[in-house]
């Protein structure tokens, strides 16, 4: 596709662990798909998930028959020695026609900017590029056409970066909170050995175990270590370290020390967003259900039409979608979240 099939402002970027998922969101209304191949390259590197090379180019078909554009995440970082794998990742994306790259390495962006001078690159939130001068640097240095940014940015912030970068800017607005500094996370690295920002793997399913205890209530543990543990009417929470309950000196009930289970939703500030010159609204979900998809790109999809024709967005109730059922406008609206 050309640039000018990018130009509009209010892009909704939506999430695809498979091609049906794919399907699903290209149905419901999706401007963008992002996805990703089995195998380390991208950062939801889950068994079950993702495409083979004839996946995707099938799947690019099906959506640029209908209108929409595919984005392919190579957002992780390749270990010294395997760069081979990234590399063979961006042929199969370039033979299978994808719209851009999501890359995060420098390496990584240096080799598809040579390579395939045509290619069109964005910046993923695993660069952690939130400062002008970080993101001009990709932009002047590999020709990224659009970043990225992190979550931890008020709307002023954003403003304000916006007026000093030659890219487009791509926000979160539904899904995983973020507080972590993306691609520098190293918490289940140190327990299990798979990286999150090399491997793709945060709390590898292998290394999950879930215990009832003799109280009845339910501990969730990752490579051995108790993470959090839930009271019988609890429902357990998917063990990852960040948004875990510890014992403390000054705690020893158990408190979320780093994160609290919450997901980010920032239907009512689409409008500020846009004002802000935020180019692209990005849905984080890749390993969520078809319905989740199905459910919530509807849902943005309708939001993001009203503000074209004027109205006020009406997204609905999503909140028993969200992770504890609970949301947060997070930093976009303060930095003072918890």
């Amino acid at each position: 596709m050309t640039a000018e099939d990018f130009s509009k402002a209010g892009e909704l970027v939506c999430p695809a662990g498979t091609p049906a998922a794919l399907r699903t969101a290209v149905d419901a209304g999706a401007d963008s798909i992002y996805c990703g191949f089995r195998n380390a390259t991208n950062a939801r590197n889950f068994p079950g998930l993702n495409f083979t090379p004839e996946e995707l180019q099938a799947s690019v078909a099906y959506a640029h028959e209908r209108g929409s554009k595919v984005l392919l995440a190579l957002n992780t970082y390749p270990p010294a020695g395997k760069v081979d794998l990234w590399r063979e990742a961006a042929e199969h994306g370039m033979r299978a026609g994808v719209d851009a790259f999501i890359v995060a390495d420098m390496g990584v962006a240096q080799h598809i900017a040579t390579t395939h001078p045509g290619a069109r690159l964005h910046l993923s939130v695993q660069a952690a590029a939130s400062s002008p001068e970080a993101i001009r640097y990709y932009c002047e240095n590999f020709g990224v056409r659009r970043v990225v940014l992190p979550r931890i940015l008020t709307i002023p912030e954003i403003k304000q970066i916006k007026r000093d970068i030659p890219c487009e800017i791509e926000t979160f607005i539904f899904g995983n909170h973020g507080l972590m500094v993306e691609g520098r996370c190293s918490l289940t690295n140190w327990m299990t050995g798979l990286s999150t920002n090399m491997d793709g793997v945060c709390s590898p399913a292998a290394d999950v175990t879930y215990d009832r205890e003799a109280d009845g209530s339910m501990s969730s543990r990752l490579a051995g270590f108790t993470i959090d543990r839930f009271a019988p009417e609890e429902t357990a929470g998917y063990p990852t370290i960040c948004k875990g309950r510890y014992n403390a000196p000054h705690r020893p009930d158990g408190y979320y020390a780093f994160e609290e289970p919450i997901s980010l939703n920032l239907g009512r500030l689409l409008p500020d967003l846009m004002a802000a010159g935020v180019h692209a609204f990005k849905i984080e979900g890749r390993q969520r259900s078809k319905s989740y998809v199905r459910q919530v790109v509807s849902a943005f999809r309708r939001a993001v039409d009203d503000i074209r024709e004027g109205q006020a967005p009406d997204i609905g109730d999503l909140v028993a979608l969200t992770e504890g059922q609970k949301e947060t406008q997070g930093a976009f609206k303060t930095k003072k979240w918890r």
